[in-house]
């Protein structure tokens, strides 16, 4: 114990010996300082006074005492007056140069004119040697400045500051001071005589340099100043004086714009603007934007001339029109330019003139013929109107190019045209939703009508399960569609070599090549319109996407590609404009033999890739069009943003809730009529193996909605952002699909299994395990049992690839589940001899390798149970029967005794 040192105790609470403090002194909490105090008020509160006192009050306030002398000296309350004069940020330096010049001329002037006198030495020494002259212009100039006295206690006044110490605020508004109060001395005149003398007093009189002084001496006489105690009547004149000098520079400029004399222009402008109180417009800048001819052209481009004579848009007009007005732009506006300070922005004014009084008028009447005409021709004006317009921003920064320092950013170009086009952005985007909406509906319902209807019927097999390689047919499907979605949309028409190029006929023309109707290539059994109904599945033949594709997966990039360029380019040339949503969904399933769709044997047609890529086309159209008005700023900016949200959610929607879920319901359905009996085909189950092609189908459109959304929506939402509407919608697309699938898989076990009974109970013969004594026997799997294998093996091959591992994996695991019931009930039928035990067993083990086959571990292992199970069959001797029943870890515990006694049942002679 010796070794632990004793900790020492803590204090919790205070002691006498501290003062009742919680902490030693050397630890108390610091508190801030506080300011000194100047009589009974803080120092802060005196410089906030100071910074709105006028400087003729300053000398009396500095005489109440040194504390508040020194206050008066204090540098940030001159640093703020200086500051105030904006010498340094509008460059105005240069007057006071020009002044001081002046002032030290006049005196040097006023000596020379000076009786001269003789030195005499007396008893004043050097005192003697004051220069009077300067000393009374001192006193002069400084006038109320320093009336009272100067900044301190009283004391004798001090002479204009030197600089040849480094400047101070102070002294720097002192010199500023001396020299600017002169110029106040002719205020009290009329505004032509103190423009006048203004321009007499500067050494190098100049507009340019008149409006610098003017520009200073009415910052001098500011509120945030006050040098001088009348400084506001002042003002007034002053700013009577800069009325007057303002119009002389507008009509010097209007006289150098006469003449094109873009030097003389500049500076008139650069005065103008020096002057300028920066209340309301600039009035030479917009002087010079109304003489321009651009305003008064309207008459001569009709905004109808757009239309066809049947009513198509053609927006070649507008192309001419936007040419005129790009070219107004460049050239006006780079004069603009290069004559107007850049601080004006005379430019984005201009820009934003045309763009309201010229262009706008222009797309109104225009819009408003397209919505006449029909809701898809608005949308697609709209915006194509847009896309147009936005060409002026092109010009604009052209037009800023032709000075370095214009200081023009693309944002205040682009706003341009956002703020003239906005009047139309609510109408536009409402109508945008509404349109999808009627084109889904239009294209469900049409779907609707033909499944409660006839649909028709091909001679060629079933498509994705007769193909020697479902995924790679399925890849090729996405990488046309891929191609198609990259395809680029016309979105402004205008005729091309005769022919108008509409938006979205690339798209369209594409979309074609996807239409499951070309599938079948050569197979000339096949019918040209619809899809292949044959329920026989043919595995020799096996059909492609495209002609010539080739099996290989190297391949799969380059061949979907080549088709769908061959057959744009094919019909490039024809007039083909976006058909609504019902026109194209009806050739697809139109021809053919009519017969009513009740019956359990074309389940595959109730899922359509036609109407999906109808779906997703309509919503990629709208889409782009709206992507038209993605960089909107602001309120319309995050409408736009949720209206191409909105619009992916819709067909998410309608392609989930009124297709495929509906689909797949009425072949669950209708897989559940199914009866095995009723048909002679034993290795195929028809409903199962369409479902199975329907459930292909639907991982191909989700496959397809997966694309579009990494290609289309990505861009535009956080995919990560769980909380976003488009992803939860996604999400719950997805798994409505995986419920889809898998309430149709468990009724499709159903009916697999009930097949698999049906076909092992009417193929095992009565004495299949009880043959005569002394017959031959072959020791290989039954018929019963070949036939029931080859059809689990025919539609667990036909279910791969078609949906995920987890979903599969389910699967075989309900087959394998079962199937141990059904053999278990079909051994309790049977009467099995010992000979017969071997037959048993050749079964057993054709089951268990077919399970093995399925790599399920779960029922692989059951499977190995009932393996060694018919082991039972062939022991001769009744007590080892007996000790292998009564075995109960030999079986893995899977089977108890009284289950395993029941399973064998002995034969009697």
């Amino acid at each position: 114990m010796e070794k632990f040192a004793t900790l020492e105790p803590t204090k919790l609470y205070p002691s006498a010996t501290t003062g009742g403090r919680l902490f030693p002194r050397t630890q108390q909490p610091k508190t801030p300082a506080t300011p000194p105090l100047v009589g009974r008020l803080p120092s802060d509160l005196h410089l906030l006074i100071l910074s709105y006192l006028p400087v003729p009050d300053f000398p009396a306030y500095a005489r109440c005492n040194h504390a508040t002398a020194g206050l008066s000296r204090s540098e940030s309350v001159w640093e703020a007056r200086w500051k105030a004069l904006g010498i340094e940020a509008y460059k105005l330096g240069s007057v006071l140069d020009d002044l001081e010049t002046r002032s030290r001329g006049q005196a040097a002037a006023s000596r020379a004119a000076a009786p001269p006198t003789i030195a005499v030495d007396d008893d004043f020494g050097d005192f003697a040697s004051v220069d009077t002259f300067a000393a009374a212009a001192s006193l002069d100039e400084m006038g109320d400045f320093v009336g009272g006295g100067s900044f301190g206690p009283p004391t004798p006044r001090l002479p204009v500051p030197s600089l040849s110490t480094k400047p101070t605020f102070r002294t720097m508004f002192m010199r500023a001071h001396s020299l600017l109060k002169p110029l106040t001395s002719t205020l009290a005149s009329p505004p032509h005589v103190i423009l006048t003398e203004l321009s007499s007093i500067l050494s190098s009189p100049s507009l340019r340099q008149e409006s610098l002084t003017l520009h200073l001496v009415s910052r001098f006489l500011s509120p945030r100043v006050q040098p001088l105690r009348r400084w506001d009547t002042m003002y007034g004149s002053l700013r009577s004086a800069m009325d007057r000098f303002d119009a002389n520079a507008l009509a010097g400029f209007d006289s150098a714009d006469s003449r094109s004399d873009e030097d003389g222009m500049r500076e008139a402008a650069e005065s103008s603007w020096e002057v300028w109180d920066g209340e309301g417009d600039w009035e030479m800048g917009k002087v010079w934007a109304e003489k321009r001819e651009i305003f008064y052209q309207q008459g001569q481009w009709e905004p109808l001339d757009n239309f066809t004579a049947d009513g198509r848009l053609n927006f070649d007009a507008m192309d001419e029109f936007m040419n005129a007005i790009l070219s107004a732009i460049t050239e006006h506006g780079s004069r603009a330019v290069r004559v107007f300070p850049p601080a004006s922005g005379v430019l984005i004014a201009f820009s934003e003139r045309v763009a309201t009084e010229v262009v706008s008028d222009y797309t109104t009447p225009l819009l408003t013929r397209a919505r006449e005409l029909s809701n898809a021709t608005y949308l697609k004006a709209t915006a194509a109107a847009f896309r147009e317009s936005w060409r002026m921003v092109d010009a604009i920064m052209q037009a800023a190019t032709e000075r370095p320092d214009s200081k023009i950013e693309r944002t205040r170009a682009e706003d341009v045209v956002y703020q003239m086009f906005e009047i139309n952005m609510d109408e536009y985007l409402d109508e945008e939703v509404e349109s999808v909406k009627q084109a889904f509906d239009v294209t469900c319902k049409n779907w609707e009508r033909q499944m409660a209807g006839n649909a028709s019927v091909g001679a060629s097999s079933t498509r994705f399960l007769s193909s020697q390689n479902p995924a790679l047919e399925k890849r090729n499907v996405l990488a046309s569609f891929t191609s198609v979605l990259l395809l680029p949309v016309t979105i402004v028409p205008r005729a091309v070599g005769g022919v108008l190029m509409t938006g979205g006929n690339a798209a369209v023309q594409g979309i074609a090549m996807l239409n499951p109707q070309r599938w079948g290539g050569g197979n000339t059994g096949a019918v040209g319109n619809g899809y292949s109904r044959n329920l026989e599945l043919d595995h020799g033949t096996g059909t492609t996407l495209f002609d010539g594709e080739d099996e290989a997966d190297e391949k799969v990039d380059e061949k979907p590609a080549a088709s769908l360029s061959s057959a744009s380019s094919s019909v490039s040339h024809l007039d083909l404009p976006s058909a609504p949503a019902s026109s194209r969904s009806t050739t697809s399933l139109a021809s053919g033999v009519n017969t009513p769709l009740n019956g359990v044997n074309k389940l595959e047609l109730l899922l359509s890739l036609d109407i999906s890529l109808e779906l997703i086309h309509a919503d990629h159209e709208a889409l782009k069009r709206v992507e038209t008005f993605a960089g909107y700023p602001g309120h319309y900016g995050h409408r736009v943003r949720d209206t191409i949200e909105e619009l992916f959610i819709l067909m998410l929607q309608a392609l989930g809730g009124r297709h495929i879920n509906v689909g797949f319901r009425l072949a669950t359905e209708q897989m559940t009529q199914y009866k095995p009996e009723e048909h002679q085909e034993t290795t195929s189950v028809a409903p199962l193996v369409q479902f199975f092609e329907l459930v292909h189908i639907g991982d191909t459109i989700q496959s397809m909605v997966q694309v579009f959304f990494d290609k289309e929506l990505a861009p535009h939402i956080d995919r990560t952002d769980f909380l976003n509407a488009v992803v939860r919608e996604k999400k719950r697309f997805e798994n409505s699909l995986d419920d889809s699938v898998a309430a149709g898989l468990n009724a499709g076990t159903e009916v697999l299994m009930n097949q698999v009974d049906h076909i092992i109970l009417t193929l095992t013969q009565p004495r299949e395990y009880y043959p005569p004594e002394g017959a031959e026997m072959e020791l290989g799997p039954t018929k019963g049992c070949t036939e029931a294998i080859k059809c689990l093996e025919m539609h667990c091959k036909l279910l791969k690839g078609s949906t995920s591992k987890e979903v599969l994996e389910v699967f075989y695991q309900e087959v394998g589940i079962r199937l141990i019931a059904i053999l278990q009930k079909h051994i309790k039928r049977q009467i099995i001899s010992l000979n017969g035990g071997f037959q048993v067993i050749a079964d057993l083990n054709r089951y268990h390798a077919f399970i093995s086959s399925l790599k399920v571990p779960a029922i692989t292992a059951d499977f190995s149970h009932l393996k060694m199970l018919g082991h039972v069959y062939v022991v001769d001797d009744a007590k080892d029967l007996a000790q292998i029943v009564r075995d109960v870890s030999r079986y893995g515990g899977a089977y108890r005794p009284e289950v395993s006694a029941s399973l064998w049942r002995e034969v009697e002679d």
